[in-house]
């Protein structure tokens, strides 16, 4: 299917690895101007030459770090890509960290600020910086991240539950305001996605079971997330695909929408 979106500009956070590598590579491959954004510079080079090697056309890529938890960043982030581009297009926001965990008596204040400040606020930033140059264009895509975890929170992880349970909130209080000027804004909620946040977890159940990590996730997979009928890890480039999609010239009726990328790992029909 061609995307419609040749000559876009697409701003991907969280780029260097993951659920933003995939997508970042996957819109490249339609012909998209690529600017790849994460904190730290040599992983992003080298990712960056991945996404250049998928490129079609004239498509260019961009590799910017800026941390998305300082907003003065996050705006000279966007006053490149306006400068080498134009301004965006299409903005993917993968970047956010699992953050702490454990029983809620035990995390401090700190805990919580720390990943309310990437994966919330750093959202925030990003769609403040943004879209303005969208407005100007009259067109848009912005992509937020959730997760699983907002519609079916694990209790172990609540800093990060409730971030990403803001995140689909954020999402449709944005629709509202800005997708009657053309801004189509939705949320995507992977559950489960080998990336290498996952993968941090199960090297450290490993640890914490005594077993290898592909015994971990067997483990993992009978024990915490009995709901995925798929009965494996997902991919990154299954979540990238629906990504795509809503980056689209064909997603011109969706906004303010969460879709769920997560093997029915949510064990609910509704939300």
């Amino acid at each position: 299917m061609d995307l419609n979106i040749s000559g876009r500009t697409a701003v991907v956070t969280g780029a260097d690895s993951g659920i933003g590598l995939a997508t970042a590579k996957m819109l490249a491959a339609e012909g998209v101007n690529i600017v790849l954004n994460d904190k730290t510079e040599a992983e992003l080079e080298k990712a960056a030459e991945e996404v250049r090697a998928q490129a079609k056309g004239n498509a260019q890529v961009l590799a910017l770090t800026a941390d998305l938890t300082r907003f003065e960043e996050v705006q000279q982030l966007a006053a490149q890509a306006k400068e080498k581009f134009g301004g965006a297009d299409i903005v993917v926001n993968c970047a956010g960290i699992r953050g702490a965990a454990g029983d809620f008596l035990t995390l401090s204040d700190e805990d919580w600020f720390t990943t309310i400040n990437t994966d919330l606020m750093g959202a925030v930033r990003v769609c403040r910086a943004f879209i303005p140059q969208m407005q100007a264009k009259g067109w848009g895509r912005i992509v937020l991240i959730a997760s699983e975890n907002a519609l079916q929170p694990y209790e172990e992880e609540s800093p990060y539950n409730a971030c990403k349970a803001g995140i689909i909130n954020l999402t449709k209080c944005l629709s509202k305001a800005y997708s009657p000027a053309g801004i189509m804004i939705n949320c995507v909620s992977p559950a489960y996605v080998a990336t290498p946040m996952t993968d941090a977890m199960m090297k450290e159940l490993a640890e914490k079971r005594h077993t290898s990590e592909d015994e971990a996730i067997t483990w993992f997979l009978k024990n915490k997330r009995e709901n995925i009928v798929v009965d494996r890890r997902g991919s990154a480039s299954e979540v990238a695909a629906v990504i795509a999609f809503l980056c689209s010239g064909q997603a011109s009726y969706i906004t303010g929408s969460n879709y769920r990328v997560d093997g029915g790992a949510v064990a609910t029909a509704f939300g």
